[in-house]
Formats: C-alpha cells, structure tokens, sequence
C-alpha cells in the first residue's frame, strides 16, 4: 500500500517532516478579509497548509437540527444550527481570492467538502487533496465519489471505531486510489487530554497499512508533541486570529502566538527524535578523545616486565590502545622500559 502522498510540493511520510495543518474552519467567520488573513498568520506560524470548510448549510443540516453541545456554549443557543451554518458560508469567488492567497503565501490550500456538489466544485477549483470530517467517515457513498476524484485524502477517523475506519479505507482503496492518511481525532471542542487516545493512531497505522497522523482539539501541546513521538505524519490543530472572537469554534483554537509555539514544539521534538541510526553526532565526535580512556603503565615498567592488572590501567585521555585491547596484551612483555602513565602501544609490547 501506498505510505506517502503528494500534497502539492510536500511529500507526506513516515522518513519526512511532520505536515502541519492550520485548520482554519469556518473561523473566518464568513469574511473573505479574515480568511486571507488567516492563511497570511497560518504561514507567518509555519504551516505547511491552512485548511477550510466547504459547504452549504442547507446541504449539512435539516431545518430542525440541533447544535452540538459545544455549540450551544459557544453560539446563542436561541439561533438553529442552520442559521449559525449559514452566516459560516463563503462564496465562490472568495475561494478562488483564498486560493490565490496560498499560493502567493507559498502555502498548500485545503478545505473539507460536506456533500458531492462540495467535492465537484474544490475539484473545480484544482485543489491537490480534501480532507474529510469524521462524521461523513462512515459514509461509504461519498466516499466512493471523492475517491474516484483520484486525488490524496486526508481522514479524521473522530467517534470511529477501528472497524468503521477499515471499511472508510477500504472503500476508498476499491476505487484504485491508495493516497490515503488518517488521523486520530476526538470529536469534542475542547476535548479531554485523557480522551486523545494516541495510541489508536499507531493501532491504526499497523492494522491499515496507512499513513497515521493526529488531528488535536485539545487545550495543550502535549498531546501534540506526543504523537509526533510516536510517528505522526501530520499534525492539524484549529486556528484563530483571535479566541474570544463570535462563532463556534474560536475559544477552542489556538492564537496565531499558541501556533507558533506549537509549531517549534513539533519541529524541536523531530529535531530530538533523530534519525534512529546509533552512531555518535558531531559534538560527540569531538569528545571522544576527551572522554574515553586509553591504556597507560600504572607503574613504571620495566624492559622484560610481563603486563599485569597492576601495572597496566585505563585513563583519559583516549592515547595509545583502547582499553577493549587489554586482554590482547596481558601476559606479553615490555619491550623497553616504561614510566608511569606513558601511553601502552604496540611498540612498546614484544
């Protein structure tokens, strides 16, 4: 199976950088001026992409749906879901001036599709991949028809069990299209730092042959920083210009400063992971003469003297032979006289 996908010019993988996504939402609150400010502070924060949410409030949500609970706290609970949806809508041209936008930033575009019009129209507009929501993860029917789009999906796998994710997968793998991530995700805003349940994502990763990220709703870092620890390929937090600004999901963002901050926690944990080969860096290198021991007379030896455990010792620093040698010369003989502390090499031995 396929375990790297192409996201525009970034390769997503096991063996590269972590893919940070800003997941900028709908916290744009149906502005275009803020969605573009959006991508311009998700790139001054270092995201590798800024993600969005295409859709049509009456294409998500009956007349009569209620809010989620979060919702509820966080929007007037007298307004519907649907009217709440639909203040959260952009038009079409505003997502041909927020892709513009990426490119001139220099970062990837996304946005989550909610119905077949919503992928047909980002296909339009040349998006490289789409990310799906957890909720229509286990639904095969748009599924099938993203997939058929032939083109990299990103799954949040949120309220899924892992047999619900293998069918996701499965059904998307039928259609021929193996470019597929998924990412380990908590559906609740915000949500408990015991609910992340990182391990999924390596449980996952194995049982499905896939790519694994994470997709974070929590109120810290480290759940964060945890799952890089344990081998996300991609990383996607919720962002804000501004937390206490109106609409559902601001207060359980990060600030473009909380961002930041993540994304140098993230990349200095990569740095500290390394690259899995035991050898010694640099700075090390350097030590070793330092550090190490070499053989040298305990005593003075001398010319003819057999070399015992009490006339041959190890001290820094690293001269003459190591000490893993030692067994090699007990035994054998000095063949010249030997001070105190001189080096024990081969010259010196019969």
């Amino acid at each position: 199976m396929n375990r790297e996908i192409q996201l525009g010019k970034h390769s997503i993988s096991e063996s590269n950088p972590c893919f940070i996504i800003a997941e900028a939402g709908v916290n744009h609150n149906g502005n275009v001026d803020m969605a573009i400010e959006l991508v311009r502070k998700a790139k001054e924060c270092g995201a590798d992409c800024v993600k969005f949410q295409t859709f049509k409030a009456e294409r998500v949500v009956s007349k009569t749906a209620p809010k989620a609970a979060y919702q509820m706290e966080t929007t007037n609970p007298e307004e519907s879901q649907l009217d709440m949806l639909r203040k959260l809508e952009l038009k079409r041209q505003d997502y041909v001036s927020i892709i513009e936008a990426c490119k001139s930033e220099g970062i990837c575009f996304l946005s989550t599709p909610y119905s077949t019009e919503d992928i047909d129209f980002l296909d339009e507009l040349g998006v490289s991949a789409y990310k799906v929501a957890s909720g229509q993860t286990v639904e095969p029917f748009f599924l099938k028809y993203l997939a058929k789009k032939k083109k990299p999906i990103i799954l949040s796998t949120g309220m899924c069990t892992l047999a619900e994710v293998d069918e996701a997968i499965r059904t998307i793998r039928a259609t021929g299209n193996e470019n597929v991530a998924v990412l380990q995700c908590t559906t609740n805003y915000p949500s408990a730092s015991c609910d992340a349940n990182l391990n999924a994502m390596v449980t996952m990763r194995n049982a499905c042959n896939v790519l694994a990220g994470y997709s974070d709703h929590t109120t810290t870092s480290t759940a964060c920083i945890a799952a890089i620890a344990l081998g996300a390929c991609i990383i996607e937090r919720h962002f804000t210009l501004d937390k206490h600004l109106p609409g559902p999901d601001h207060s359980s963002s990060s600030d473009p400063g909380e961002f930041l901050k993540l994304v140098e926690l993230i990349r200095e944990t990569e740095s500290v992971l390394g690259s899995g080969l035991k050898v010694p860096c640099e700075s090390e290198e350097r030590n070793i003469p330092g550090m190490r021991r070499g053989l040298v007379a305990a005593k003075d030896i001398k010319a003819g003297e057999e070399f015992t455990h009490e006339n041959i010792t190890a001290k820094r620093p690293l001269r003459g032979l190591p000490p893993k040698l030692l067994h090699q010369i007990l035994g054998r003989k000095a063949s010249t006289s030997i001070p105190a502390e001189t080096p024990i090499d081969f010259e010196v031995i019969q």
